[in-house]
């Protein structure tokens, strides 16, 4: 697209350009791209305080990674202490060893 076209062209002469003058513009405010927000556990917090203050006992949360938007576990950070099932297309040996040794299974989907 020619400079002349461009929408900054007409914004010349005006002040803040378009960007006004309380919030002005800032470079990346928030992060670029998909930064921040990945805190939150898979798990809701209601269903996990359930089982981690032992209420259920009969059966383990089932994690389907898959519905979450994801298709390979892998195997960093901690695990909670009671067992749980996961759903997974892949899985690294890992994840598969800690959820194993906290007394989970892993299911494999294809």
């Amino acid at each position: 697209m020619p400079t002349r076209f461009s929408k900054t062209r007409k914004h010349r002469g005006h002040v803040s350009a378009g960007h006004g003058r309380v919030g002005k513009h800032r470079k990346h405010p928030g992060g670029r791209g998909m930064a921040g927000g990945q805190l939150a556990s898979l798990l809701p917090e209601d269903v996990r305080e359930k089982y981690v203050s032992g209420e259920a006992k009969d059966t383990a949360p089932v994690i389907d990674l898959l519905n979450l938007g994801y298709s390979k576990l892998l195997g960093k950070g901690r695990l909670p202490e009671f067992p749980f099932v996961v759903r997974a297309r892949y899985v690294s040996k890992l994840a598969e060893r800690k959820i194993t040794e906290a007394g989970g299974v892993i299911e494999l989907v294809a």
